[in-house]
């Protein structure tokens, strides 16, 4: 079963926490979250499950970053959630979609215990400027049933920034350390 907007509201606090919360987000059946103003590209041509791969950052100004077809740009909230006793899903907002951005088109069921920012996978189909604070996905919550374990991952959890993937440290999890990673993913930044 999925929350209303007022059950979403009456277990802020509780069960969920949306940091920075604003009402004016909430739906009948989801909250909006906005997007942060940095996106992340990833610089190789083929990019290898098995390993780290190179990221780019990109700030997106307040004048907008024009989104290019055939490219994957990684993003995140600005809102910082947090669940217990519920499971989080986020979804595109259609009003997005029907500009041809796709918004998580995949990966969007949560776990219980996520705590820490969305990222989001971005796609657009043809040119579209974005600009950072848009409402560009929301959040539902479903009820779970029976026991559970909460989501503790050492790779997402308590994240503060857009995160690759890191499905690298499944498959070859003697391949880098943490400060491999911060150099590979690094500084990098592009003002556009």
């Amino acid at each position: 079963m999925i929350l209303s907007g007022l059950q979403i509201e009456s277990r802020l606090d509780d069960d969920i926490v949306i940091d920075p919360y604003d009402p004016q987000q909430l739906n009948p059946n989801s909250v909006n979250l906005t997007l942060h103003d940095e996106l992340m590209t990833y610089e190789e041509v083929v990019l290898d499950m098995r390993k780290a791969n190179r990221v780019r950052r990109v700030e997106i100004p307040a004048e907008g970053y024009v989104l290019n077809p055939n490219q994957l740009y990684l993003a995140r909230t600005v809102e910082r959630t947090e669940t217990h006793n519920l499971v989080p899903m986020i979804e595109g907002r259609s009003s997005i979609a029907r500009l041809g951005i796709f918004i998580h088109a995949a990966g969007g069921f949560g776990d219980v215990g996520f705590c820490g920012h969305w990222t989001l996978q971005m796609f657009a189909v043809q040119p579209v400027r974005i600009y950072p604070g848009i409402p560009i996905c929301q959040i539902f919550y479903h009820e779970i049933t029976g026991e559970f374990l909460e989501y503790s991952s050492n790779k997402y959890q308590h994240n503060r920034d857009i995160q690759p993937s890191l499905l690298f440290k499944e498959l070859n999890p003697d391949a880098e350390d943490d400060a491999q990673l911060e150099l590979q993913f690094g500084l990098e930044r592009s003002h556009s």
